[in-house]
């Protein structure tokens, strides 16, 4: 595993510290919710985020209660150093959450988070 992965594993694991690599390959950052991606085609930052927004976008505007849609839209902030809104967080989890458009999320993250890439026309 390259450091750049590592260090993103660390920085994780200080935002979410019940996370924790499973015998499958999978990072579960959750386990009450069942949160998590498989680390098998993770190999830069770059990737690693693009799984954080895939991911756990979803997490952070539906699906588990209020209290842990706060917990996971904090760290999705916290590590991507954004300042993302609920209602953010659901236009890019409609637009690139579940790994919809990859290289749209691509695009997304080295643009610094340009919002504006994700209308939909």
């Amino acid at each position: 595993m390259k450091n750049e992965v590592k260090k993103c594993l660390e920085r994780v694991n200080l935002i979410f510290p019940k996370s924790f690599i499973n015998l499958r390959g999978e990072l579960i950052l959750e386990p009450k919710n069942n949160v998590y991606f498989r680390l098998e085609d993770v190999n830069t930052e770059l990737d690693f985020k693009c799984k954080v927004i895939a991911w756990l976008s979803r997490h952070s505007c539906k699906g588990v209660s209020n209290y842990w849609q706060k917990r996971f839209l904090k760290g999705i902030n916290e590590f991507l150093c954004t300042d993302f809104s609920k209602e953010d967080m659901r236009k890019i989890y409609t637009t690139l959450g579940n790994d919809a458009n990859r290289k749209l999320c691509v695009k997304f993250i080295e643009s610094n988070y340009d919002l504006s890439l994700l209308e939909i026309e």
